[in-house]
C-alpha cells in the first residue's frame, strides 16, 4: 500500500478495527446461511502527507450501485441542503442563466432546491435505485461514476459549471487524484467547487471510530484536503465548521489562477488542527486508545442494563452504527433488534453482528427500556421523533463520544 495522494510508503497504522463486513450489504432472511465476507478495517497515516486513508479493498463499483442510503429519509439533512444552496445562491449570484453540478447527488436531496429556484442543474449518481428517487423529484440525474473521461463527456454536452458540489464523497473514491482532476473539468474557469467532508480532528480528538468503514478510503483535514485539491490547481480559498456528521468541514475552492487569498476561516482551522497535533505524527496516535475506551463503556452500560433485565433496542442502521456494532461485538443479545425509516431495510439484519431491523413503529409498540441511537450524529433530530419513550420512562442513549443519556424522563422533553 502506498499513499493514494503523494505517492509516499510511509505509513502507519493508526487505528485497528479488526475485520468487518461491507456495512452497506444488509442481509436477507435467507441470506443469514450463507457466508459472509469480511474485510480488513485498518486506519493509516501517511507519515509524509499527513493524508488518514484505508486500502482499498471493496470499490465503489462493488456497493454503490444498489445502494441502501437514501438521504431525504434525515428531516435535518434535507434542511441542511436547502440552508446550503440559499447560502451557494447569495454568495455566488446563481440565477436562470447558471449551473450546478453535483456529485454523488443521491436522491435529489439537494438539487431539489435548485430546481425549484429555476437554475439549470445536473446530479451524477452511480446508484441506480437512489438516482431514480432523484429523477421522479424532477432532478435531473446521469447514473454514472465521475472519472475524468465523464467530466469530459458533461463538459461537452452541459457546458461548464459555475458551481460544482461534492458532499460527502470526497471520502469515497480511491482515485483521489484522477477523481480531483474530474471535479476540475466539471467547473468553470472562474468557478467554484465546494466539498463537504467528516473534519479529521473530531474523527481523531473525539474518537468517532465508527466514521471509519470501507466506504470511506479517506479522512481529510483542512491541511490534507487543500494538498489534495491543489494537485489539480485549485485552491481552498474559504472553509466552514459545520456540526453534521460529528462535525465536518465545508471548503470553498476555485482554480489557482483566480483563487486569491484566503479567508481567515481557513487560518484559523489550520491553526486549530495544529494546536490539536493533527500536524504531526504523534497527534494522531490516541485515536485507538480512545476508541477503545468508547468500546469499554458501551459495552459496560450494556452489560448491566442485561444484568438489570432492561430490555434495549437500537434506532437508525447506518453505514457508521455497522461499525460501531461490529468493533464493540455488540450482537442481539445486548440489542435486541434495531429500527429505520428506510423500508429498504425492514425485515433485513445488519451485517455482521445480524441484528433485525423493523419498521419504527416497532419501538412505540414494544416500549423498551432503553433506545440506543446508532446515528449518534443525528441525537437532535432523532431526541424529538423518539420523546414519547418517556411516557413510560424509557431512555434514549447516544454512545459518542461517550455513553450518555439523550432523554431520560418527561422533565427534560418539556425543558
Amino acid at each position: 500500500m502506498s499513499c493514494r495522494l503523494c505517492g509516499s510508503e510511509r505509513l502507519r497504522s493508526v487505528l485497528d478495527l479488526g475485520a468487518t463486513p461491507p456495512c452497506e450489504l444488509f442481509l436477507t432472511a435467507e441470506g443469514l446461511a450463507a457466508p459472509e465476507p469480511t474485510y480488513p478495517l485498518n486506519l493509516h497515516l501517511c507519515e509524509s502527507c499527513l493524508l488518514l486513508q484505508i486500502p482499498a479493498l471493496i470499490l465503489p463499483e462493488e456497493t454503490f450501485v444498489d445502494y441502501a442510503y437514501y438521504a431525504s429519509f434525515s428531516d435535518s439533512w434535507v434542511e441542511h441542503a436547502r440552508r446550503y444552496v440559499d447560502t451557494a445562491v447569495e454568495r455566488l449570484a446563481l440565477g436562470a442563466d447558471s449551473r450546478v453540478v453535483e456529485v454523488a447527488s443521491n436522491d435529489g436531496y439537494l438539487l431539489q432546491h435548485v430546481v425549484e429556484r429555476g437554475i439549470t442543474c445536473l446530479g451524477i449518481e452511480p446508484s441506480v435505485n437512489v438516482g431514480e428517487a432523484a429523477r421522479e423529484r424532477g432532478v435531473p440525474t446521469l447514473t454514472a461514476f465521475l472519472d475524468e473521461a465523464l467530466a469530459d463527456q458533461v463538459r461537452a454536452e452541459h457546458g461548464p459549471a459555475d458551481l460544482v458540489a461534492a458532499n460527502n464523497v470526497y471520502a469515497h473514491i480511491p482515485d483521489l487524484l484522477g477523481f480531483t482532476r474530474a471535479l476540475r473539468t466539471l467547473m468553470a474557469d472562474d468557478g467554484w467547487l465546494t466539498i463537504e467532508v467528516h473534519h479529521a480532528l473530531n474523527l481523531v480528538t473525539l474518537g468517532q471510530f465508527d466514521t471509519v468503514y470501507h466506504e470511506h478510503f479517506q479522512y481529510y483535514t483542512v491541511l490534507s484536503i487543500t494538498r489534495a485539491l491543489a494537485t489539480a490547481g485549485l485552491t481552498v480559498v474559504d472553509v466552514e465548521l459545520l456540526a453534521s456528521h460529528g462535525g465536518s468541514i465545508r471548503v470553498w475552492a476555485r482554480p489557482e489562477a483566480i483563487a486569491g487569498e484566503p479567508s481567515a476561516a481557513v487560518d484559523e482551522a489550520l491553526a486549530a488542527e495544529k494546536a490539536a497535533g493533527l500536524h504531526e505524527v504523534a497527534g494522531y496516535l490516541d485515536l485507538e486508545p480512545r476508541a477503545q475506551l468508547v468500546r469499554q463503556n458501551l459495552l459496560r452500560f450494556l452489560l448491566d442494563a442485561k444484568a438489570a433485565g432492561k430490555r434495549v433496542v437500537g434506532y437508525g442502521a447506518p453505514g457508521k452504527g455497522n461499525t460501531l456494532l461490529n468493533y464493540c461485538g455488540i450482537r442481539s443479545d445486548l440489542l435486541e433488534y434495531t429500527v429505520d425509516r428506510n423500508p429498504y431495510k425492514h425485515g433485513r439484519f445488519t451485517p455482521g453482528t445480524r441484528i433485525p431491523i423493523h419498521a419504527p413503529d416497532r419501538i412505540k409498540a414494544d416500549q423498551p427500556d432503553v433506545v440506543l441511537i446508532l446515528p449518534w450524529n443525528l441525537e437532535t433530530e432523532i431526541a424529538r421523533q423518539l420523546s414519547f419513550v418517556t411516557a413510560w420512562g424509557g431512555e434514549l442513549i447516544s454512545p459518542l463520544p461517550d455513553v450518555h443519556p439523550v432523554l431520560t424522563s418527561p422533565e427534560v422533553v418539556a425543558s
